[in-house]
């Protein structure tokens, strides 16, 4: 259920990143950006945060990657461990603790977590029939085996899941089935294994998430936990055959290990473990007290694990508290394709860092503004470059480099007295106010892109207000008042310079270096002047003092001299990295002759309907009359149609396909009898059917022979 009380402290984990590779701008936007955010925000408000992540470094895919690579294991994860751990630390993800499941505190936690259910009874053991590699003489892990997929027939699914369809499979489903150690036949041995029964806790899961969690969770969390449940849960195996991992801590369990799902929802336990007692802290409280709030911070793919699986571990062991909140984001794509680490279609953290020092907060900033929280979004270097040249230069750097210069001007860098506040200076300053509020509003429901463009729109009101009060011209007539309009302005900057600090942290250093207001130790600024007397006086500001303090850099105060924020990022620099994206795209191709390695995944059969649903449908071929852009929307056009029927407007998203003259006279097919909508302000009254080429284009779906007439129905 929700809590209704303010938590006593926040245990916040971010979802533990597998050391087969490094971190790219997926997990980024999925995971980390929005959870540090998170955690500073909620650390500027006072509270008490263990922040907690580590290296996942157990499963098939690193014995995979050794194997292919021939090293050891443990040399794969050392190697990946010290990429990951390194590129969080220079982009400023402010990790309480960042560990690893290899660590001892780990295979000790997870071992005493696994023998407390043993001895509970909460497993079921069972002997199974699994493939085993009879020349390697070892089991074969779900990802050691690829054969045909039975559903859709592609040749190489693997035991898991078949990439093609994106089926969920068994390794026993393939249809010849091969060892991708040997390449040899598998057969099937007898093999014990310890299983979490999840069935035995669908009515705990009904009661704490479908009733308890359905107004405050994320719908498409709430949705894929209700799919799981309706479906009906089932044994899930908690060990498997492999030689890399946690050994079974019970009798019987030689030459098993504890399946990684397992095992990896506990290092964020583990990890705590670590930092309390670096920290001279008990962890216990983090983890057990109901006064605490427990936050995981996940992509959409680990949604069963943090909403199902982990809570039913939590709930057999009986001494912990369950999640207060799961805040999965959708998935983030690069340049029209999905991510994908196999073939390096992505922006990887390391590689972005070393190519624009010191913009790790651009990149934050790109992500949080476009973040997939609701649905899978869409990364591109030119809205990168227009979010940091048009936004972060344009209104935020600059409103900050107009009141530094404006202020070492006029007035040496010494914040001016004020005179009279006009109505607009009293407007202003309630308006600045107001900003924390609207930004907590926006974070307690983590809305991180909401709260990313309030920011912004702080900076905006910083602007309106110099660019309507002028003072570079008001100093020939009436110095008095521009004292008082760059008195404003500064309480604005440090405004911004407070309130930035969890989605800009390396901005909002810099801007109070700027300001010269020094960090306290509770997160809060401190401002000094002197008063006509000569003596110091002293002011700390925190996040909620913006909303309540009058004066947040009081007059007296000296500022340091103004320095850029933000650079613009030129047209060269991006043209260099879509350079290195159609490098790697060629590359890909040249290796995958059968199938091109940037080709759409075939997306999967929807569920079947009856003809009844389909008949409900009226398909009519038509004509593009007109066709403009749609202002102020990259994607969209206004299509005139004639269908036949008669002459309709279309809203339609194939701005970035097609050039509107282009397809005047070009037949199509509508839908229309779909409910009009309004887009952006336009009545849509209807739909034009489209699927993508090979290269992620669009193109129209219509008839080939061309004497078709407008208006025919398609049957």
């Amino acid at each position: 259920m929700a809590q209704s009380n303010s938590p006593s402290r926040y245990t916040l984990t971010a979802a533990l990143p597998y050391t087969n590779g490094p971190i790219h701008i997926g997990h980024l936007a999925g995971v980390y950006v929005p959870a540090d955010i998170y955690a500073r925000f909620l650390r500027l408000k006072g509270n008490d945060v263990a922040f907690v992540c580590g290296s996942d470094e157990h499963g098939v895919a690193i014995s995979m990657k050794a194997k292919k690579e021939g090293i050891t294991p443990k040399e794969v994860i050392d190697k990946y461990h010290n990429i990951i751990k390194k590129s969080f630390a220079d982009f400023g993800i402010s990790f309480d603790n960042y560990s690893r499941t290899s660590a001892e505190v780990h295979h000790k936690t997870a071992s005493d977590f696994f023998k407390k259910l043993y001895e509970q009874g909460d497993f079921i053991e069972e002997e199974t029939e699994q493939l085993y590699d009879d020349e390697a003489k070892q089991f074969l892990a779900d990802r050691f085996v690829i054969g045909t997929c039975p559903r859709c027939g592609h040749e190489e699914a693997y035991g898991d899941q078949c990439e093609n369809c994106g089926s969920s499979l068994n390794a026993t489903d393939l249809i010849n089935p091969k060892s991708t150690i040997t390449g040899t036949v598998p057969s099937l041995k007898k093999t014990k294994h310890w299983f979490l029964p999840l069935d035995r806790y669908e009515g705990f899961l009904k009661e704490w998430i479908l009733e308890g969690h359905k107004s405050d969770w994320k719908p498409n969390v709430y949705g894929q936990c209700k799919s799981w449940i309706d479906d009906g849960l089932k044994p899930r195996a908690v060990t498997r055959d492999l030689d890399w991992g946690i050994p079974v801590p019970v009798e019987g369990g030689e030459g098993k290990v504890l399946y990684v799902w397992f095992d990896a929802p506990i290092g964020y336990i583990s990890s705590t473990k670590e930092w309390a007692e670096r920290e001279g802290k008990d962890w216990e409280p983090y983890w057990k007290s109901k006064d605490t709030k427990l936050v995981h911070f996940i992509g959409k793919d680990n949604i069963v694990f943090h909403c199902i699986i982990f809570p039913s571990m939590l709930k057999a062991h009986g001494d912990f508290i369950l999640p207060e909140n799961v805040p999965a984001n959708e998935f983030l794509n690069l340049e029209g394709n999905k991510l994908s680490t196999s073939k390096n279609w992505a922006v990887w953290l390391h590689e972005y860092l070393e190519e624009f020092p010191n913009m790790q907060d651009v990149l934050r900033y790109a992500l949080t503004a476009n973040a997939p929280e609701t649905k899978d979004n869409d990364f591109t270097w030119k809205d990168f470059q227009a979010r940091n040249n048009n936004e972060l230069v344009a209104i935020f750097g600059n409103f900050v480099n107009r009141v530094a210069v404006l202020t070492h001007k006029y007035y040496n860098g010494v914040v001016p007295t004020p005179n009279a506040f006009t109505e607009v200076d009293q407007e202003t300053l309630k308006a600045l106010k107001s900003f924390p509020a609207i930004l907590t509003n926006s974070l307690e429901r983590y809305r991180f892109r909401e709260g990313s463009q309030e920011l912004m729109n702080l900076a905006r009101l910083g602007n309106k207000y110099l660019a309507d009060e002028e003072p570079w011209k008001l100093i020939k007539t009436d110095e008095e008042r521009v004292k008082t309009i760059m008195f404003v302005a500064l309480q604005i900057a440090t405004g911004l310079a407070i309130l930035s600090e969890p989605f800009l942290p390396f901005t909002s250093n810099k801007l109070k270096g700027i300001l010269g207001v020094a960090r306290n130790n509770d997160n809060s600024v401190i401002s000094s002047a002197r008063l006509p007397d000569g003596q110091a006086v002293e002011k700390s500001i925190g996040w909620d003092d913006v909303s309540v303090e009058d004066i947040l850099l009081p007059a007296g105060h000296q500022i340091n001299p103004s320095e850029l924020l933000f650079r613009k990022i030129e047209d060269t620099e991006i043209q260099q990295q879509l350079d290195k994206l159609e490098a790697t795209k060629k590359t890909n191709a040249s290796t995958t002759p059968k199938t091109s390695a940037m080709e759409k995944e075939i997306t999967p059969q929807k569920d079947t309907i009856t003809y009844e649903d389909f008949a409900k449908m009226d398909m009519r071929v038509g004509t593009i009359l007109e066709a403009e852009k749609m202002p102020k929307a990259d994607k969209l056009l206004v299509l005139k149609i004639d269908t036949g029927l008669d002459t309709r407007t279309i809203v339609s998203g194939i701005a970035e396909s097609f050039n509107p003259e282009d397809i005047i006279g070009k037949k199509v097919t509508v839908l229309v009898n779909l409910a009009p909508r309004k887009l952006r302000g336009v009545e849509s009254q209807g739909m034009i059917l489209m699927t993508e080429d090979k290269d992620g284009k669009l193109v129209f779906l219509n008839p080939d022979e061309g004497n078709v007439e407008n208006g025919e129905a398609i049957s």
